[in-house]
């Protein structure tokens, strides 16, 4: 990459706040269609995490910067199984509910994602708060798991995650960020309770 346009992204503070400025505004907007059950909460969720790949990378949460990676992907992907299956009475996706055994599933994912990334990003990576942030970045990727197989409790691991999200941030200076998560924490917890009275398939362990 020419050393110029390495500069300007990575080291220009007035690019990196307007760059921030731009993600904020995207990631409320792809969260309140999230609570709408608005598919087009996906294509901008895409253009807010590719921003937060070159914000992240600049404070060195690199867990986080890998997160926004993997969260592309997982956006695809949710737009596609948005856009296919079981449908409301409104026409607009069907909520399930989680079940014990997908419980069971969600604690073991957090816990092994959790040691297996802080000890890497503590004994490999300079990142600044390696176990908050691998923390943090596993229980994101199972809510955004079970958001994509449209489950009510996503919601309740985005309210944990969200609030964790406020002091990391909020460390690391980035005080647009942290309003931006005190945003997706209320935005979170009327998400809870919006999608359940939409609840209309029955319980069950189908599309894990």
């Amino acid at each position: 990459m020419p050393k110029t346009y390495q500069s300007l992204l990575l080291l220009n503070p007035c690019i990196l706040n307007i760059l921030e400025i731009i993600a904020v505004v995207l990631g409320v907007i792809s969260v309140w269609f999230v609570v709408r059950r608005n598919i087009w909460a996906f294509p901008i969720g895409i253009v807010m995490v590719a921003l937060y790949i070159v914000i992240f990378y600049r404070v060195k949460l690199y867990s986080d910067m890998g997160l926004q990676v993997i969260f592309i992907i997982m956006q695809a992907q949710g737009w596609y199984e948005w856009s296919r299956g079981d449908r409301a009475s409104d026409d607009k996706i069907a909520i399930r509910r989680l079940q014990p055994l997908q419980w069971l599933y969600t604690g073991v994912a957090q816990l092994l994602g959790t040691v297996l990334l802080g000890y890497t990003m503590r004994y490999f990576t300079d990142a600044s708060l390696p176990w908050l942030d691998a923390f943090t970045t596993t229980l994101s990727l199972i809510a955004q798991w079970w958001m994509n197989k449209k489950y009510l409790e996503n919601w309740l691991l985005w309210i944990a995650v969200d609030a964790v999200y406020l002091y990391q941030y909020w460390a690391k200076e980035l005080y647009l960020t942290t309003g931006l998560y005190a945003v997706f924490l209320g935005l979170a917890i009327v998400g809870y309770f919006e999608w359940k009275k939409k609840i209309s398939i029955p319980s069950g362990i189908e599309n894990v």
